[in-house]
């Protein structure tokens, strides 16, 4: 399996959970030339609304998150795996991290339809060293 492991940084931001409010962040996001890696959005009850964001260039988003009032929660540590999808691609990841003891608190994935896929591991900050000691980063 030809896969590529990086360390990457998100931010979670919370937002009023308007209807389009969500949109108006990764609009803005956009115009200001912001690329995001991934991206999440969980309710946080009928009010709120908690994005997690995955910048390409962390220093980019904090200095247009400055000038623009967003206010973020981050950096924190993620591994950002792409490669090509085949059976078990995920499990592999897990079990060398799982033998060299170091725990996943969260993950999310998605195949491309095409053979590819994206996954996020959330690794805590004191683990993130060794995992990518373990994953040969």
């Amino acid at each position: 399996m030809a896969s590529h492991i990086r360390t990457v940084d998100y931010y979670y931001l919370s937002i009023p959970g308007d209807l389009g409010e969500a949109t108006e962040v990764l609009s803005s996001l956009a115009e200001r030339g912001i690329n995001l890696l991934a991206f999440a959005a969980v309710p946080m009850g009928p009010q709120r609304t908690q994005l997690t964001v995955f910048p390409d260039e962390s220093p980019q988003l904090e200095d247009e998150a400055s000038t623009s009032g967003l206010r973020l929660d981050g950096p924190h540590p993620a591994l950002l795996v792409q490669g090509d999808d085949e059976l078990g691609a995920l499990a592999a990841i897990h079990r060398r991290l799982s033998d060299a003891g170091i725990p996943v608190f969260s993950s999310s994935g998605v195949t491309d339809g095409r053979g590819r896929f994206g996954y996020v591991l959330y690794i805590r900050p004191d683990a993130v060293e060794r995992a990518q000691a373990t994953l040969g980063l």
